[in-house]
């Protein structure tokens, strides 16, 4: 899968995945560390990445625009260690198919994965 990882999370996210087989970069290795979250998006949708973050504006701005993608894995609830995002977006790999989660907005929260599928009506 491809993977564009927002600022709120570390750059050292984007080489986890790296290593377990993904394509994915971090927006300030692409010049995008002071990027609008519509720059994130828009560029996430160009290179068909999932945009991985911990803002919560983005399922916001995705769904207004009545669009389809990109596709967003969220962290909510705050305050995560590199550890707990690891292991949580590993279950979340491990439990959805990549045409799974093409298309759609998935929400991780500390006990539970809540998903959506795209565009929201």
């Amino acid at each position: 899968m491809k993977f564009l990882i927002d600022m709120p999370l570390s750059p050292a996210l984007s080489h986890w995945l790296t290593e377990m087989g993904h394509d994915a970069v971090h927006a300030s290795v692409i010049g995008f560390h002071a990027a609008s979250d519509v720059e994130i998006i828009d560029r996430a949708r160009q290179e068909v990445r999932t945009v991985v973050t911990a803002d919560l504006d983005y399922p916001r701005l995705i769904a207004t625009a009545g669009s389809d993608s990109p596709s967003l894995i969220l962290f909510r609830s705050g305050d995560w260690t590199e550890a707990s995002v690891r292991a949580r977006l590993a279950e979340v790999l491990s439990a959805l198919t990549e045409n799974e989660i093409r298309g759609s907005i998935i929400t991780v929260d500390r006990d539970r994965v809540r998903r959506r599928r795209l565009p929201i009506a």
